[in-house]
């Protein structure tokens, strides 16, 4: 999310009066809910996706990092573009290409095309959210109408991620897989059609869009997830593998140069120059790559391995989103009191915690074994939204308030998708060996499978021990979220003393993928 939280936020005067705000709001959050839908949904499905379309593990992943890699990627100039060209005209556009790439994905019957449909999702995910946004701000009033809209819209993100699992797996349960796709579309069409009735038009305003800017991070977040997904299929050392990472590595440095010397970049630069900020972008990337990983292995270990219906695995993911959501209450009482540091200290730790116990489980292990370490990895997230949202606003000027929101958000996606792909090699490395020291053992003692049973639990230890291999990993990637904590986050006041409408905005955009109340927050924010 980038300028309409910067713009119209930030002017208490800058909204219109509106006659159908209840609809408009509606309208708005609805959108709302089924971008962040999509972050989940999906999930459920992945194994019922995987026998249809023969996805192997490691392409498996690219359902989710499609969508994940585009709208982080994007979502920047999908907050400019609606600055721009106008906020209610983009934010049709999104939904309209959102629900349009749904029908597309709903409808593939190969695995490119999925992937392309879930890239397309993606973007029209990053068009519609940050515009969403904008139109708030132009719709209500600065003061307490603005702030319940802020309320509706976080609440309508934070379901997203709980109604999404359990949304998913009855879905694929009871009709196909591919309605996790199709169920956006009537409500896409619904909401583009109630847009250009109820919300203003709004107008744009002179500048230009960064899309070499925009081309080139987006690029180099593909090909770096895609050449660390490659690894673990072909090795390192792979030619293709090699020129997705320097590639990779050259669009990105160039995304640098190009933001260095433009006169309206995507990212300017100097907002990275605090610690404080830099360090909890760096944290919240970090976490995404942990979390991100959790639900997608999850998924597989709770229908493939332990036999769970669609339903019963999206009713078991339910503890995590739950304490989140809660959690997420209590940190933003104590934030007022004990500051951000505390709390982001903390919060990486526990995440680490649930990692490390969830990697303990075993092929027949029961659901008891992994309800603690769900519930200490939301206790973990849930502690670090709210602090990661007040110091990614906390001492930005008005206008940058956007961007720096925005860039918490796109942190959090862009590290999910390479923490995935990064973690999905290494699930797949040992579960390929252990497979190849099982089968040679059994052929060094002579002894030969032919029940189909016990070939399956073979296969189970190993995909087990694999996803055990990557918890492990992401307990790492978790601490490694502490260390940065621990040494670039300096002790300060919980929020900066100037904070306004702006620090609202930005907290109900990137609280949205995490699952925290707003209005809760905006309290203890004045």
């Amino acid at each position: 999310m980038t300028g309409p939280a910067a713009t119209a936020a930030g002017s208490g005067h800058g909204a219109l009066k509106h006659r159908h705000t209840g609809l408009a709001l509606a309208i708005i959050g609805a959108a709302q809910l089924m971008v962040m839908l999509d972050l989940t949904i999906v999930n459920v499905a992945l194994p019922s996706i995987q026998h249809t379309l023969g996805f192997t593990t490691t392409g498996l992943a690219w359902v989710i990092n499609a969508y994940v890699v585009t709208f982080g990627g994007l979502l920047l100039l999908g907050g400019r573009s609606g600055d721009l060209f106008g906020r209610r005209r983009m934010f049709v556009i999104g939904v309209i290409l959102f629900s349009l790439a749904s029908l597309a994905g709903g409808l593939a019957t190969s695995q490119a095309w999925l992937i392309a449909a879930r890239a397309v999702q993606g973007a029209g995910a990053a068009i519609a959210s940050p515009t969403a946004l904008g139109l708030i701000a132009a719709t209500f009033e600065d003061g307490p109408a603005r702030h319940r809209a802020m309320a509706v819209y976080a609440a309508m993100s934070g379901a997203g991620g709980g109604l999404g699992l359990l949304a998913g797996g009855l879905l694929t349960e009871w009709v196909s897989w591919r309605w996790v796709l199709f169920v956006n579309v009537p409500i896409g069409a619904l909401v583009a059609l109630g847009a250009l009735f109820v919300l203003d038009p709004g107008k744009g305003r002179p500048g230009r869009l960064d899309l070499p800017g925009a081309a080139s991070v987006t690029a180099g977040a593909a090909l770096l997830v895609y050449g660390l997904a490659r690894a673990a299929d072909f090795g390192w050392s792979n030619s293709v593998t090699v020129a997705s990472l320097v590639g990779a590595g050259v669009l990105l440095i160039a995304f640098v140069l190009i933001e260095a010397r433009s006169k309206q970049p995507l990212l300017p630069l100097r907002i990275l120059a605090n610690r404080n900020r830099s360090g909890g972008y760096a944290v919240m990337l970090l976490l995404g790559a942990a979390m991100l990983s959790l639900i997608f292995f999850m998924t597989q270990l709770f229908q493939d391995v332990l036999g769970y219906s669609p339903i019963v695995a999206g009713l078991a993911f339910l503890p995590m989103p739950i304490m989140v959501g809660t959690v997420s209450q209590v940190a933003s009482r104590l934030v007022g009191r004990i500051g951000i540091r505390p709390l982001l200290i903390i919060g990486p730790l526990f995440v680490a915690g649930g990692l490390t116990w969830m990697s303990l489980v075993t092929a027949h292990s029961s659901y008891p074994a992994m309800l603690g370490p769900l519930v200490l990895a939301g206790i973990g997230m849930g502690l670090s939204f709210v602090p990661l949202t007040l110091n990614a606003v906390g001492g930005v000027r008005q206008e940058q308030s956007g961007l720096a929101s925005g860039l918490l958000n796109t942190s959090q996606q862009i590290g999910g998708s390479l923490g995935l792909a990064v973690l999905v090699a290494v699930a797949a490395t040992v579960t390929r060996h252990t497979l190849t020291s099982a089968a040679s053992a059994a052929a060094a003692g002579g002894q030969v499978t032919s029940s189909a049973s016990a070939h399956a639990a073979v296969v189970h230890h190993a995909l087990v021990f694999g996803y055990d291999s990557a918890f492990r990993v992401g307990a790492g990637i978790a601490v490694a979220a502490f260390i940065v904590a621990l040494l670039t986050l300096r002790s300060r006041p919980a929020v900066a003393p100037a904070a306004s409408a702006d620090a609202d905005t930005a907290v109900a955009d990137t609280i949205g993928s995490g699952q925290a109340a707003p209005a809760e927050v905006v309290a203890d924010v004045r």
